[in-house]
């Protein structure tokens, strides 16, 4: 079957109408919309470019010198602990031949450029370069790294390349008061994971913030101890994130306090949190653990993904065996992870038919609602090249 492509502002005006109505009225997004290059354009300068962007826990990288790397919007930077315990962010390309500086995680005391040995401290300034003498002009603090805007919250480093946007702490604002009472930024770091999934980034984002599918999709996983009836959505809507929470049955595995919790009581003690802070960050926090997703597009068809899980602190002091607790939670999340991906790359592929066309939204589907709410925003505000 032959399929035509809508232009892009068919396609914007079909999202915008399905962001508008009830949810009760709301249908699923078209199937070109996961398939269009000229959206995915408009994704990467209009939300990519202005959005915070989650690169992972600031406990991954706990001390002095240790560095983890990402991208924003293909922009690739890396981000540092300071000596004052702080982190910073950097471009990751040197400023003398633009090699990319630092690959993956590590500690290192400066930034030596693996190709002519440029060295950077650690706050981004050029503090060595051989053989520049004969350069004409040329001072080493000219030669500074670019700063990337970065922002730590509640243990989660946040980075954004438009210096006008919103603090994270303002937009984040009502949703610390919902998460605040599990201290994740106490919770220990226990695995990071890199892949790189065929799918569309929204793809990943929707099946992530839905229950919906948790029964059938995770039946062998974490859908057997999450009743679906007992998500919960916030009454209200907000710019910058959504989220559920929901109830863990008593014989779950992962997903319920530790007898030495005494953070949290009543309820509490067996609630999970699922935020979804846009664009593409995602967790679930629990009161013995946390695991999230941060993506980022990369090219039509396939999505980066970082993926890591800690466990709170109480349930680290009482492990007899630590690698085996762990090796067996990665393991669990791996599965999880799996089933996922199954779906998701499911979808993208379902989507390439000429057939393909939205469906009803359910009650336990309000959060892709949410989520239309704010690409309607996004991509009908044009903007300039953020730089």
């Amino acid at each position: 079957m032959e399929i035509k492509e809508p232009a892009t502002s068919a396609l914007l005006s079909r999202l915008s109408e399905s962001a508008a109505r009830p949810l009760e009225q709301a249908r699923s997004l078209p199937a070109a919309l996961y398939r269009s290059e000229d959206v995915q354009a408009l994704e990467r300068t209009q939300i990519f470019r202005r959005a915070w962007v989650c690169a992972g826990l600031a406990a991954e990288i706990p001390n002095h010198g240790d560095y983890l790397t990402f991208t924003i919007a293909d922009e690739p930077v890396f981000c540092t602990r300071s000596k004052d315990g702080g982190i910073k962010t950097f471009a990751n390309v040197c400023r003398h031949r633009m090699m990319r500086l630092v690959e993956g995680s590590g500690s290192a005391r400066r930034i030596v450029c693996p190709y002519h040995a440029w060295t950077y401290s650690l706050d981004g300034k050029l503090v060595g370069a051989g053989h520049m003498e004969k350069s004409c002009g040329f001072k080493k603090s000219d030669h500074r790294l670019p700063e990337i805007r970065t922002e730590i919250w509640n243990g989660w480093i946040y980075l954004t390349l438009d210096d006008k946007a919103a603090s994270v702490a303002e937009l984040l604002a009502p949703l610390h008061e919902l998460v605040g009472r599990y201290e994740m930024e106490n919770y220990i770091p226990v695995v990071r994971q890199e892949h790189v999934w065929e799918t569309d980034w929204k793809l990943l984002t929707e099946n992530f913030m839905e229950s919906y599918h948790l029964p059938v999709a995770h039946k062998a996983t974490v859908g057997q101890w999450l009743p679906v009836e007992t998500s919960r959505f916030p009454p209200e809507t907000y710019d910058g994130f959504t989220y559920q929470t929901f109830i863990k049955t008593g014989n779950a595995v992962y997903g319920l306090a530790h007898e030495n919790n005494t953070r949290l009581t009543d309820e509490w003690r067996y609630t999970s949190v699922m935020p979804t802070v846009f664009p593409a960050h995602m967790y679930v926090l629990a009161p013995d653990h946390l695991w999230y997703l941060t993506l980022r597009p990369k090219g039509m068809g396939k999505v980066s993904v970082r993926f890591g899980a800690a466990i709170a602190p109480e349930v680290d002091a009482a492990l007899d065996d630590r690698d085996a607790w762990v090796a067996d939670l990665v393991s669990f999340f791996d599965h999880v992870n799996d089933e996922d991906r199954f779906v998701v790359e499911g979808i993208y592929a379902g989507a390439q038919s000429g057939f393909a066309a939205p469906g009803p939204l359910s009650w336990l589907e309000r959060e892709l609602h949410d989520f239309q709410r704010y690409l309607a925003r996004q991509l009908s505000d044009p903007i300039g090249e953020t730089t």
